[in-house]
């Protein structure tokens, strides 16, 4: 499958910049800032935890306390390392707790036997170490579901389905709480508020079970009650729509009179309704939620009744019947203007699965994706379902796409509209045998968290766009000090820190602080194609058709299965580390392979670049060990069995 990328218009860049210390100065607006799609400054980036069935923690009943805890900090330290920012974690998943709630039993899941005593508190367990890693927790309940059989007898005698039988009903072989009862609604309220008002979640979530899915050849056995509480409702389909819609809308009532910081998300099936049956559907020809389950899921986005949505967009770009691309855009014009965040479901449980579609075993798929997203503003982020498939990556498929677009830590998208804490004041920022380490002292508001910041050299001026997007950011944490382990130790750096909200509103950044360099740091040098230290041969033509190229116009060639690289020489003062940056305007017809060829001590290195997307910016090759002299020292090459031309702009080398 032919990746999507998007081009985003580079807009003019401010040149302003930043000394240790100087005064806060307020962050840049995008409008003037030139942006890199790749590192965004906020989105959410999470996965699905769940625990029906032990799909993923626990990962079997009956485990110590110990390895349990231990299997959930893995997890939470494997969200960490994929640069995520949230996890979603199932703890409420039929009709049970998590916790222990006044209203349900001990979950099975845990022990193996439901209303058995864990021997501690896994939800409150769960939110201190999610804190303590600087990662959301939104806790996702089932609403109706109370067990994946059909055995009243099975349940603990003290289960609220037992002592209730009117409460419930049986279908296609499992059991389900009525939606269309009162005390049912209001019962499923209190169990999730018990949560809610008894612990810091940062979020409910709902998953798509409402009504049952359908079953061929059974009907839901709720007449009673339809004859009870439909009265007023032309048809049955109409009240159970209604019933859930309480649901929804009181639940989002509650949830936010207790503890307004608290977001409210729904993951519903991916298809509300086809357009076929409905001009508002999208073009799709698959199960209508709004039909099959009852879940009007775009009446919810429009009342604002939820916070987030997020789709179960479940399906390959292409699917015949359910296309990622077209789900994708009817979901963010859905959202548009309603102040409802965007997020999608990702199917990563398909990726290099056995049995999945054709599409599902090329690498890039899942990566393709989060492509697609950028064309939408109104997308915030990503769920993967699930955290074992996260983990497994199959056929390399989330290293994919996490090495295109979780290359930089991002914050989580601002809720609400709360008033931002003030910066904090950066006491010291001191080099130290395990790197660079800053120390901060809060300012007024009552900030969550810290943003970390850091800029090359020792700029006199702050710079707003250097916090325009993430590709400074270095980390978020709720201490007051961070060690910078990744710094040169010779480098000289600028560090900033921001404070963040509850809900993530940002402050303006604190009065910088440097570090020096040493052993000759302070070289760099820009080489652009169309200096003295450029050549390439014939085939390369020239161009000013992208208003991101560097200079006055790129040189660009087809690819072919022979090198014949466009060089850029440089005069490098001494041997050492060097930074190598490149600029490219950015196309989706560019290359997404385009090899970049870097004459380092000790033999050439090769690092391929997507020049589809990422352009107007630059774009580190890494760190490499460079000999003395003159010489070409950065190439770039046109052996590339992608399609799409190949693009050579500019170069930037930092001693380091």
């Amino acid at each position: 499958m032919t990746p999507l990328r998007t081009l985003l218009v580079v807009l003019t860049l401010a040149l302003l910049g930043a000394v240790a210390p100087v005064a806060p100065l307020p962050a840049a607006s995008a409008a003037v800032c030139a942006t890199d799609p790749a590192t965004p400054k906020r989105q959410l980036r999470a996965m699905w935890i769940s625990s029906v069935a032990n799909i993923d923690w626990p990962s079997r009943t009956g485990l110590t306390v110990a390895a349990q805890q231990a299997e959930f900090r893995a997890w939470l330290d494997l969200a960490v390392s994929r640069r995520m920012n949230a996890v979603v974690v199932q703890v409420r998943p039929t009709a049970d707790a998590f916790w222990p709630s006044p209203h349900e039993p001990w979950s099975q899941w845990l022990t193996g036997t439901q209303g058995r005593d864990p021997g501690y508190d896994p939800l409150g367990f769960m939110v201190a170490e999610a804190h303590a890693r600087n990662l959301e927790l939104h806790a996702w309940f089932n609403p109706y579901r109370v067990a994946n059989h059909d055995d009243v007898s099975a349940l603990v005698t003290s289960h609220p389905a037992r002592r209730n039988p009117s409460w419930r009903f049986a279908y296609g072989g499992k059991l389900y709480y009525n939606p269309g009862l009162p005390a049912v609604r209001a019962f499923i309220q209190d169990a999730v508020m018990d949560a809610v008002t008894r612990y810091d979640l940062d979020g409910v979530h709902l998953d798509d079970y409402f009504y049952p899915y359908p079953v061929s050849g059974q009907t839901i056995p709720d007449s009673a009650a339809y004859d009870q509480y439909g009265g007023g409702f032309a048809n049955v389909h109409d009240w159970r729509r209604e019933n859930v819609n309480l649901l929804i809308r009181e639940l989002d009532q509650r949830i936010h009179q207790a503890k307004p910081h608290v977001s409210f998300g729904v993951s519903p099936f991916g298809i509300w309704r086809n357009a076929a049956t409905d001009p508002l559907g999208s073009a799709t020809s698959g199960l209508q939620s709004y039909d099959a389950i009852y879940a009007d899921t775009r009446r919810w986005v429009k009342e604002g009744w939820i916070d987030y949505v997020a789709p179960q967009i479940y399906w390959h770009i292409g699917h015949t019947a359910a296309d990622y691309a077209v789900l994708t855009a009817w979901w963010a014009q859905t959202v548009r203007g309603t102040g409802v965040q965007l997020v999608i479901g990702q199917a990563a449980y398909r990726a290099g699965a056995s049995g999945q579609d054709a599409a599902w075993q090329e690498p890039a798929e899942l990566s393709d994706h989060l492509h697609v997203n950028r064309r939408h503003p109104e997308v915030s982020g990503d769920i993967f379902f699930s955290a074992k498939d996260v983990k497994a990556n199959r056929i390399n498929a989330f290293a994919t796409l996490a090495a295109a677009h979780y290359t930089r830590p991002a914050l989580l998208p601002a809720r609400g509209g709360a008033t931002a804490p003030a910066a904090p004041a950066l006491g010291s920022a001191t080099r130290g045998s395990g790197g660079v380490t800053v120390t901060w002292t809060p300012g007024q508001g009552q900030p969550t968290a810290y943003a970390v910041y850091r800029v090359d050299g020792t700029p006199t001026t702050a710079d707003p766009c250097a916090f325009a997007d993430a590709r400074n950011l270095l980390a978020t944490t709720r201490k007051t000090t961070f060690t910078d382990a990744t710094a040169s130790a010779t480098a000289a750096y600028t560090y900033y820190v921001t404070a963040l909200g509850r809900t993530h509103q940002e402050s303006g950044p604190s009065a910088g602080r440097s570090v020096p360099g040493s052993g000759g740091g302070a070289f760099s040098v820009v080489l652009d194609n169309a200096g003295a230290g450029f050549t390439a041969g014939s085939a390369w033509g020239t161009s000013t058709y992208s208003s991101q190229l560097h200079g006055t116009d790129y040189r660009f060639a087809e690819p072919v299965a022979a090198s014949d690289p466009a060089w850029f020489r440089a005069a490098i003062p001494s041997a050492g580390s060097y930074r190598v940056e490149v600029w490219y305007p950015a196309n989706a017809g560019y290359n997404s392979a385009t090899p970049y060829v870097v004459a380092a001590s000790g033999g050439s290195r090769t690092v391929t670049v997507d020049q589809r997307t990422g352009g107007g910016a630059w774009r580190s090759l890494g760190a490499f060990t460079l000999d003395a002299g003159t010489y070409n020292v950065v190439g770039v090459s046109r052996w590339t069995s992608a399609a799409g031309y190949v693009i050579a702009d500019a170069v930037r080398i930092t001693k380091l």
